[in-house]
């Protein structure tokens, strides 16, 4: 009987030594690891003192570093486009017969082709959307909101379309216009 008591009131006191020992080993760990507060701060710091810079050909031409070229032996076969002999230039009377002004002329018309078929992908996805959700709909007014809105989303693509060719047809216009003018390749691309 002496040895159950002994036993009996021992228990309390392991139990309060595993809890402790439990809570100093949990808090222990908690202060080692740092919070995901604290390393987002860290990261947003670093990040703050690093600064990137973008290099382009005017830095490269300014800085005096020159750039990758021909081996000395291929020299002389090489042509710039300000080297060209003045029997072959054509005189420019005006601003629009510039490199610039081609690529110009090019990269807008290719853009807005690019905004339109984009725009074009993202209407049928929406009449995709729009034929499913009507389809599972029971209600009629829902329905009819969604055939509304199906009809309009059609009527836009169609519009889009007509956008997609005029565009098409305005690049193949500057292209034409260029080969006529006798605008070199190289400045369309």
């Amino acid at each position: 009987m002496i040895a159950a008591s002994r036993g009996a009131s021992r228990a309390p006191f392991v139990l309060c030594f595993v809890a402790i020992s439990i809570t100093l080993s949990a808090r222990a760990l908690a202060q080692d690891a740092p919070t995901l507060a604290d390393i987002a701060r860290k990261t947003q710091e670093q990040r703050q003192r690093t600064t990137t810079r973008v290099y382009t050909n005017d830095d490269l031409k300014t800085q005096g570093v020159p750039a990758p070229g021909p081996t000395p032996a291929a020299a002389p076969q090489v042509k710039s486009d300000t080297a060209v002999p003045a029997a072959t230039e054509k005189p420019s009377t005006a601003a629009a017969d510039t490199e610039d002004a081609w690529r110009a002329r090019i990269t807008r018309a290719r853009d807005d082709l690019h905004r339109n078929e984009v725009f074009g992908e993202a209407l049928q996805s929406r009449i995709n959307a729009l034929t499913s959700d009507f389809a599972a709909r029971d209600d009629p007014a829902q329905r009819a909101q969604l055939a509304d809105d199906r009809q309009k989303a059609l009527e836009e693509l169609e519009r889009v379309k007509k956008d997609v060719e005029a565009s098409r047809k305005a690049i193949a216009d500057i292209e034409e216009q260029a080969r006529k003018a006798g605008v070199p390749p190289g400045w369309l691309r």
